[in-house]
């Protein structure tokens, strides 16, 4: 029923051994990947006054009733449990058609996997010029039988930012179809300058028939926990708990440990924009040097999704690895000539990692 997913049985275990990572999009900064107790960033910060939840710091950062959050074991299960409740919320018992998902294109595996997992019919639609969120390709890409509409803000993998206004463009339109909005929004929070929503980052939570999803893996760097949690209306939230039950929740130690992250959130934020400033701009440089390799860095992402002219997107992965280089291959997100590189560690790591590719670059041409 489940099929492999192929980009995380690839990336596992790979950061932890190589020499130059830029692979891993999470803002970790200088941490390890050994296992702690207390995690580096959260050491020593106060912990929120009693009676505070995860489910009451999540619904204030969102401006939410607490019903309207569920709080689940990482942003991948939160959409996995998304998917499920949406496809289960109004199925036609008659119906010989299958309920069909669309999901933008370039994606990242899971959103595409997920639902066929669960009996889907997947269709795609394309993103426009530079990856832009095309409304209208939308549009015309769904049917009937749509029941959820799935995209990524920021886009995973190219960095793309859609604004709140084009979300709820997209809102209506999947709205007046019978479909609901699903926005992965792990990536939001990537700007170096904050913005009115949730962490910083635009929003689509509080649009109709839209359900968000988030954790504190990505911008906070704080994937060892695995919380994440969705965001939307309280029939979907009391509908994804039900679902939610046929999977592991957090663990309570996490759950601790997110409240502490929660309500020092503001701190935790400056030490994650300051990453996202110097990287972005060694992202940019390497970019801007290079007359080999094709693409574009959005403003303030660390992460883009690179076309090189003198080799295939499998070819120059395997000629990095060699050189101990971690990127990934573009083929997971729908394009074998591309490879997406990630800049998540310290700006003297990124340094020296960018400098070990600028020589697998220099040996293709």
């Amino acid at each position: 029923m489940f099929p492999r997913l192929d980009y995380l049985e690839w990336i596992s275990g790979r950061p932890e051994v190589a020499l130059y990572d830029l692979a891993s999009s999470d803002l970790r900064g200088d941490r390890g990947h050994e296992p702690e107790a207390v995690p580096g960033p959260l050491e020593g910060l106060d912990d929120p006054p009693k009676g505070a939840t995860v489910e009451t710091q999540i619904a204030g950062a969102y401006g939410v009733h607490p019903d309207q959050v569920l709080v689940t074991a990482g942003a991948t299960l939160a959409n996995v449990v998304a998917t499920a409740t949406a496809l289960g919320l109004d199925p036609d018992e008659d119906s010989d058609e299958k309920q069909r998902v669309l999901v933008e294109k370039p994606a990242y595996e899971p959103l595409v996997e997920t639902p066929a997992a669960l009996g889907a019919e997947v269709d795609r639609f394309l993103r426009g010029d530079v990856y832009r969120l095309d409304v209208e390709r939308v549009e015309n890409a769904l049917t009937e039988q749509t029941e959820l509409v799935t995209v990524t803000n920021r886009h995973n993998p190219s960095g793309s930012l859609t604004e709140r206004e084009t979300l709820a463009d997209l809102a209506n339109v999947a709205s007046d179809a019978g479909a609901r909005l699903l926005v992965d929004e792990v990536y939001a929070p990537y700007v170096t300058e904050e913005r009115d929503g949730p962490f910083g980052g635009p929003t689509a939570a509080g649009l109709d028939n839209t359900v968000v999803t988030n954790s504190l893996t990505k911008f906070h760097g704080l994937g060892d926990l695995r919380i994440g949690w969705l965001v939307a209306d309280r029939e979907f939230v009391e509908r994804a708990r039900s679902v939610s039950h046929h999977f592991h929740g957090a663990a309570g130690t996490s759950r601790a440990l997110a409240r502490r992250a929660l309500h020092n959130e503001a701190h935790l934020a400056e030490r994650s924009r300051t990453l996202l400033a110097e990287n972005t701009e060694l992202l940019e440089s390497f970019l801007a040097e290079r007359d080999d390799v094709d693409g574009f860095v959005a403003d303030g992402s660390t992460f883009a999704f690179l076309d090189p002219a003198n080799a295939g997107g499998d070819e120059l992965v395997e000629a990095a690895w060699d050189e101990g280089v971690l990127v990934v291959p573009g083929r997971f997100f729908d394009d074998e000539e591309r490879v997406r590189v990630s800049l998540g560690r310290n700006p003297s790591e990124v340094a020296s990692a960018l400098d070990a590719l600028r020589g697998v670059l220099d040996g293709f041409q």
